[in-house]
């Protein structure tokens, strides 16, 4: 069996490795063919670090029929809208939908990690709005932007307003609001400088 491999290089090249081919057993340890990896750490983003305006867009994520007999399970909300196949049948939606609550929860933890934020604690919901439900099969992605930032503890920490919108796969806005998280901020070393007796004249 001929396995191409990255040879370093912008170019690939195809090499023999022992053991590839059934029968034939390696005569030797495979070696990493990758040189001068480059190991990017996953940036997390402080109070300092955010300004009014920026706007981070999540990975998408498909809602499932398990997700939410698995919501109903864990909150006791077992309205039939959401698990009784034939009376939600007989709603305006035609079908099953989601729970609103989980949508919400689904953005929380997408917007978790887009950005990754230094969160000590999530302080309010100031408003949020149910537009339009969410099928199972939906595929949904969230967009976070800063709306204000209100330092804390003399520049410690400091209150973080999101305005977070969740889209379904058509880019119809299913769910919006405001939320209000508190962050930690960079620590903050002031130096006092003192006049050098260097060069000083004694009058």
């Amino acid at each position: 069996m001929i396995l191409t491999v990255l040879d370093g290089s912008s170019q690939c090249g195809s090499q023999r490795f022992p053991g590839a081919d059934p029968g034939e057993r390696p005569t030797e340890p495979l070696r990493d063919p990758v040189r001068n990896v480059t190991r990017h750490p996953c940036a997390v983003y402080s109070f300092d670090d955010l300004e009014v305006g920026d706007e981070w867009e999540t990975p998408r994520r498909t809602v499932t029929e398990t997700d939410v007999v698995l919501f109903a399970g864990l909150s006791g909300d077992f309205n039939p809208l959401h698990v009784d196949h034939s009376a939600a049948g007989r709603t305006p939606f035609g079908k099953p939908v989601a729970h609103g609550l989980l949508g919400m929860a689904i953005s929380s933890g997408l917007t978790s990690q887009a950005p990754r934020v230094d969160t000590l604690a999530f302080l309010a919901i100031l408003d949020w709005k149910f537009h339009h439900p969410i099928a199972f099969g939906d595929t949904i992605h969230a967009i976070s932007r800063v709306e204000a930032l209100s330092p804390r503890a003399g520049g410690r920490r400091g209150v973080v307003t999101w305005y977070r919108r969740l889209f379904n796969q058509n880019g119809q806005l299913v769910q919006e609001g405001r939320t209000q998280t508190l962050v930690r901020a960079r620590s903050r070393i002031q130096t006092v400088e003192t006049p050098s007796d260097e060069g000083s004249e004694v009058s």
